[in-house]
């Protein structure tokens, strides 16, 4: 298998087969990440890539679950993809989910009806990054794209017939912007109404933008009592029926599951508790993202 610097994956595909389709990240500026800063952007050979998965098949009887890295493989041409879909339909057909990272510039890049192929080829599953719902935030971040354009387009995927998870991240906008980022991120979120919904903490690695901004003391980081107060503010204005909500990555002070909107009050429960001090939060710890 051909692997090239970190690799990166969701915490749901801890399991999986990781295939590096490409090497780094496509847009490769947002001013929080420092995942792909070593990797310029780049495509594997697509003759690469099956040989990958021409030696795992070799290696393993049983493969229930593929992940194509690396940051965002849904970039790729259609003839690219559809080559690799189609060898693992053949090569693996016990494969139940095969899954990738997109950004919303990929998505923008695929017409509704390649989604569509995409997803009958058995790409079942993607990750898109909200971030946050504040346009002033997403820009300030450089995310490249509008909150408005993220969910147009997760929306998108989701009418092809993909499983859609939707990340946002807590303490985005600081101590100045925390209630502006909740209310607008939660507005965002119930729009989308995504299949499962990862909620991250905001964590701060040197050599990137936001180190600076936080030298300079242009943002105040919160802690793990602002952070919930500000979960708590998310979850108090979703409306994101059936949504799976996930606050459990290994950066979250306090980890929260359940379903919306059925465990809402639940959760608001637990965090009062955390608040009130009679739950512990938990050290975060800076493993994948």
């Amino acid at each position: 298998m051909h692997y090239s610097g970190a690799v990166y994956r969701p915490p749901s595909e801890a399991h999986s087969l990781i295939v590096q389709c490409t090497l780094g990240c496509s847009h490769n500026k947002c001013a929080f990440c420092i995942m792909y800063k070593g990797k310029q952007f780049s495509i594997n050979p697509v003759e690469q890539v099956l040989s990958d998965l021409a030696e795992a098949r070799s290696y393993y009887s049983r493969i229930e679950r593929i992940f194509l890295a690396d940051g965002d493989a849904l970039i790729l041409p259609m003839d690219y993809l559809l080559t690799v879909l189609d060898f693992i339909r053949q090569y693996f057909p016990e494969c139940e989910r095969v899954s990738a990272y997109a950004s919303t510039k990929a998505l923008m890049r695929k017409s509704d009806e390649e989604l569509k192929t995409l997803r009958e080829h058995g790409l079942q599953m993607v990750y898109v990054g909200l971030e946050t719902g504040l346009e002033p935030l997403l820009a300030k971040y450089d995310k490249g794209v509008t909150a408005e354009e993220i969910i147009t387009h997760s929306l998108r995927a989701k009418a092809a017939g993909m499983t859609l998870s939707v990340t946002a991240i807590n303490g985005m906008g600081g101590r100045e912007q925390s209630e502006e980022h909740a209310v607008a991120t939660a507005a965002a979120l119930s729009r989308i109404k995504a299949d499962y919904v990862a909620m991250l903490t905001l964590r701060v690695y040197s050599g990137t933008p936001l180190h600076d901004w936080i030298e300079r003391g242009e943002l105040t980081l919160l802690g793990p009592k602002e952070l919930a107060a500000e979960n708590r503010v998310i979850l108090q204005h979703i409306d994101s029926e059936g949504s799976v909500f996930r606050s459990n990555h290994a950066s979250n002070y306090l980890p929260l599951k359940g379903t919306l909107n059925r465990d809402r009050d639940a959760l608001i429960a637990q965090i009062d508790r955390a608040l009130a001090g009679e739950v512990r939060f938990r050290r975060a710890v800076e493993l994948g993202l």
